[in-house]
């Protein structure tokens, strides 16, 4: 019998459609959406959707950008203090929703300028598992929401039920 090895964010993508099969309109309950305190109260959108899959939950969060929780920019003109912000406030929204760092299992990351890739790696590679690191998308974009803002990442990560 052939044995193959199914990554994390396969088994994420199994899970969410299993669930899903079972999800209407009117079950509201599976999906929740979260604004942790410790990172700034939007306008208009949710800091992250939890998803409940049963034995686990599936966190999707929004794009995160280098605004401290008090909505201040952090690292003006600087991609390395930008990324550590943006890293943080991933760190902060996955720990209050009960996860880690090591829960993540596909970052997409927008860049204004992709020739700054070193400065990125190194700051994420103090909060990622690289020994397994998670599925990622890199993508150079010419304008983010704000000219003073350099990187937005948004997250996907799947916490297990205690």
């Amino acid at each position: 019998m052939k044995r193959y090895k199914i990554g994390r964010t396969a088994v994420a993508l199994i899970l969410l459609l299993l669930s899903l099969t079972s999800f209407s309109q009117t079950d509201a309950s599976i999906v929740e959406f979260k604004n942790p305190s410790s990172v700034v109260n939007p306008k208009g959108y949710s800091q992250a959707a939890v998803i409940d899959l049963g034995n686990c939950q599936m966190i999707i969060l929004s794009g995160q950008v280098p605004l401290d929780k008090n909505g201040n920019l952090v690292g003006k003109n600087d991609m390395e203090k930008q990324t550590e912000q943006v890293f943080v406030n991933i760190k902060n929204i996955l720990t209050d929703l009960g996860g880690t760092m090591d829960n993540i299992v596909k970052l997409g990351i927008y860049v204004k300028d992709v020739s700054q890739i070193q400065s990125l790696r190194n700051v994420r590679d103090r909060f990622i598992n690289t020994q397994t690191p998670p599925a990622s998308t890199l993508v150079e974009i010419t304008k983010l929401f704000r000219e003073d803002i350099l990187i937005e990442i948004e997250a996907t990560a799947i916490i297990p039920k205690k």
